[in-house]
């Protein structure tokens, strides 16, 4: 037993009263570090202005140290702000943001232990040929260590902080107060379906059992497939607070982003990830809705992608698949009423919106369709297309022109599609995902199941 960790972290927080209190110094966090002329100039600007907020560097590290702290739902929200922060926040701002993808504040020594000998039993170490106490990796939910098995098993070993899966509802609803409370929400915009969906699909990351399952089933569908990699689960080992899986070799794909590999392959795995996204929605019908970069690992010898965290898995109902097919053949014919059709299936629009505003709505998800209507590949490396989204969103939110909750459901598939066109802008990748994309469209029974 070796490679004990250099510090001893701190216990997360756990009764709601404490978790709201630190949500509330985040927030305040956030809110100083722009400061009040930031905030005032950043609602006034409009879109095309390229603004950015301006988040200073020691406000920043306040704001990703709590979230850190907290771990839970709560750094789950402040990693989905960090998904590609250079988009939004200043470039010494989002870096220090972008350590909420790959780390938050490791569990004490004590609290590792306990947790262990609850799920293993006081011989556990006995099972361990080597065990390192320092985590590999640390996000919202668990933290990874190294090991290998007496019998010479090399493994991964995913470990639930204590306390978190406990938090996920006092989590929850400091969320919906916070946004009730604090004109987080558009007027008329009721967050309380969205927030519950959120509750559910949390409580299920926090499931390792459930996330075993998930992994299997994604493994068989993945099969033998020469460009991915999928871990087995080792069953033995694994509990419902402790996940054990193969360790598998490679760095995260957003280091492909360095000078170190080519335009090639860049634009191979940004591919092979847009590809798999695509079949995850209308062959698998099962979709892995968490694009945490650090997810996604690339092994240089193999040339192989490397998939994990199967805790956001998440089975697509028909009827939301048909509503995505519908709407995506819409979108490339520019079928105005077809997209109106398709975004009232999915939730977006409202049977009873005002025709005004459904036509802004519909020229923001025309606008989103920028990179499936685009002829040829698409060059995410020199797109402006998540600013001019963003500020166009920005300035319908002002305009109060949010008045629909879309289906929960679709929340995590626009995360995953989000996750996936910031990727490929990270790695500066040129996609066709037209022509990825066409073949599903044609025929809904052609690609309905794997053979």
């Amino acid at each position: 037993m070796a490679n004990k960790p250099s510090t001893t972290g701190l216990a997360v927080p756990s009764k709601r009263l404490s978790r709201l209190w630190h949500m509330g110094r985040a927030t305040t966090d956030f809110a100083s570090g722009i400061g009040l002329r930031g905030m005032i100039e950043l609602a006034r600007s409009r879109e095309g202005d390229g603004q950015r907020i301006s988040l200073s560097p020691q406000a920043t590290q306040r704001l990703t140290n709590r979230l850190a702290r907290m771990r839970g739902a709560v750094m789950k929200m402040g990693q989905l702000m960090s998904m590609d922060g250079s988009d939004v926040f200043t470039p010494e701002a989002a870096e220090i943001m972008a350590t909420l993808r790959d780390r938050a504040e490791p569990m004490p020594l004590s609290q590792l232990n306990r947790v262990l000998t609850a799920e293993w039993g006081k011989d556990w170490n006995k099972q361990f040929k080597r065990f390192e106490f320092q985590p590999i990796a640390a996000a919202s939910i668990g933290q990874v260590h190294r090991a290998e098995t007496r019998d010479g098993r090399r493994l991964a070993l995913k470990v639930q902080f204590p306390g978190v899966r406990e938090s996920i509802d006092s989590d929850i609803a400091n969320l919906g107060f916070l946004s009730r409370n604090f004109g987080m929400m558009p007027e008329g915009f009721d967050p309380a379906p969205m927030l519950e969906e959120a509750r559910l699909q949390l409580h299920e990351e926090a499931d390792y059992e459930a996330e075993a399952a998930s992994l299997r089933a994604y493994r068989a569908l993945i099969g033998d497939d020469p460009d991915f990699l999928v871990p087995a689960v080792h069953p033995d080992l694994s509990t419902s607070r402790i996940l054990a899986m193969d360790f598998a070799e490679g760095v995260s794909v957003e280091r492909l982003s360095a000078s170190d590999f080519s335009r090639g392959e860049r634009n191979r795995v940004a591919s092979l990830l847009s590809r798999l996204m695509i079949r995850e929605l209308f062959e698998f019908a099962l979709v892995q809705t968490d694009p945490n970069f650090g997810n996604f690992l690339y092994d240089a010898d193999s040339r192989r992608i490397v998939l994990l965290d199967f805790g956001a898995t998440r089975a697509v109902s028909p009827d939301l698949i048909e509503g995505y097919r519908a709407l995506a053949r819409a979108t490339l014919a520019n079928d105005q009423a077809g997209m109106r059709q398709g975004a009232v299936a999915l939730g977006y629009i409202g049977d009873d919106v005002p025709a005004e505003q459904a036509a802004r709505l519909i020229d923001l998800i025309s606008l989103s369709g920028e990179v499936i209507t685009s002829e040829g590949p698409y060059d995410f490396g020199s797109s402006t297309l998540f600013e001019r989204v963003f500020a166009r969103g920005r300035d319908m939110f002002q305009d109060k022109q949010f008045s629909h909750m879309p289906e929960p459901a679709t929340m995590f598939l626009q995360r995953k599609f989000a996750g996936i066109f910031m990727l490929c802008r990270r790695l500066r990748a040129e996609v066709d995902l037209r022509a990825m994309l066409e073949p599903y469209l044609l025929d809904a029974s052609a690609h309905s199941g794997v053979d």
